[in-house]
């Protein structure tokens, strides 16, 4: 059960603080202004949740790594770490595009990208991240799990965190549905990104705030705040793919998809 305990923590943390590490990268290294990274609407990224746990397992195998030589131990061990992190991101970024028809980052632009999904340049991010899990985080996993088994009422805001995620996830996996119905119809794949700044600049014009984590505080339940909210976002990507539909049709009467418009990925355009 400490084991189980331990990897939800993990998942926990990881999600968290890689929210915090992509909010940051984008607002001061890529787009230079604040944006909620993912498809969830709370503040946390599955992906770096089970990056986290893949590095603590890996990290736990380091005995194995014995070539006598700790320098060489220690790469090995980190190009592990990055190829893990790589698969971990590849599988994530290829489950979207197949089956949701959406591309939730985009690497075309990047030097030896495959797919668009995974490059060398992120990959050798995540051997650095790796890295840095290695020597300044999995030293003191075991003395965490020690923390833990000692302050039990902590587990109260991991299942707490869990209970928030999942709905959140019911919610937004429903929004990313309602996106995917629409992409199969056009037989196109949408970049989400830039949907998420359409709805950004729909909300902006309409002065509409929208908000999460602090509507919990609100009077009515909490599980009908997500049912507005759905309601709600199913309206605004409902005005958003009839926007995207006229243009189409006003580029082609047959209602294909232009060639170049920027929500459509060109090298894909069949189902």
């Amino acid at each position: 059960m400490s084991f189980i305990l331990l990897l939800a923590f993990l998942f926990f943390v990881g999600s968290l603080t890689g929210w915090g590490l992509e909010l940051v990268y984008r607002r001061f290294v890529s787009q230079k202004k604040w944006v909620n990274p993912g498809f969830l609407s709370g503040p946390y990224l599955p992906i770096y949740g089970f990056g986290l746990v893949l590095l603590y397992l890996i990290a736990s195998t380091e005995p194995y790594f014995d070539f006598g030589n700790p320098i060489l131990e220690k790469l090995v061990l980190f190009a592990v770490m990055m190829l893990g992190m790589t698969i971990v991101e590849y599988i994530a970024g290829i489950f979207c595009l197949k089956y949701f028809k959406l591309r939730l980052w985009d690497y075309t632009d990047r030097w030896g990208n495959i797919q668009g999904v995974i490059c060398p340049l992120y990959s050798f991010l995540w051997s650095i991240l790796g890295a840095i899990y290695y020597f300044l985080i999995h030293p003191h996993i075991l003395r965490s799990l020690e923390w833990l088994s000692r302050n039990l009422a902590f587990s109260f805001f991991i299942g707490f965190f869990y209970g928030v995620f999942l709905m959140d996830l019911t919610h937004s996996t429903r929004v990313v549905l309602a996106i995917k119905k629409f992409a199969n119809q056009q037989q196109i794949i949408l970049h989400y990104e830039e949907i998420k700044e359409r709805i950004g600049q729909y909300k902006e014009s309409r002065l509409i705030k929208a908000g999460f984590i602090f509507r919990m505080w609100m009077d009515n339940p909490f599980s009908r705040f997500l049912k507005d909210t759905y309601e709600t976002t199913k309206g605004r990507i409902t005005d958003l793919t009839d926007g995207l539909r006229e243009s189409f049709q006003m580029a082609d009467p047959n209602g294909k998809a232009p060639s170049d418009d920027k929500s459509v990925d060109p090298e894909v355009r069949k189902r």
